[in-house]
């Protein structure tokens, strides 16, 4: 099967900011992106967990695909939030089936 090589960048970021991310994904012309509930982790403060968070409190991961030439506009888009932010952002290279999609 043919595939097509592609940009998978993932975004951990408190839930609260999602709205203004979404809004800048839109800005930069992300087609689409998926959002996932982030339950527990660890990092330079130590364990964490959402366990006993109320309302819209606690981490998501967004997950976007792009052509590699998109790479560096979809990080500008987002920089001046996550920059400040809790969370992290990394780039990895994948391969999909419907190049069209993305």
């Amino acid at each position: 099967m043919q595939t097509y090589p592609k940009k998978r960048i993932e975004i951990v970021i408190e839930a609260p900011l999602m709205r203004r991310l979404s809004e800048r994904f839109e800005a930069a012309g992300v087609a689409g992106y998926t959002v996932l509930p982030v339950l527990a982790g660890s990092g330079r403060g130590g364990p964490w967990s959402a366990e006993g968070s109320i309302g819209e409190a606690g981490m998501v991961c967004v997950i976007c695909i792009v052509d590699a030439a998109r790479v560096d506009p979809v990080l500008d888009a987002v920089y001046g939030l996550v920059a400040r932010q809790i969370g992290l952002v990394s780039i990895a290279d994948c391969q999909v089936i419907r190049a069209e999609r993305f």
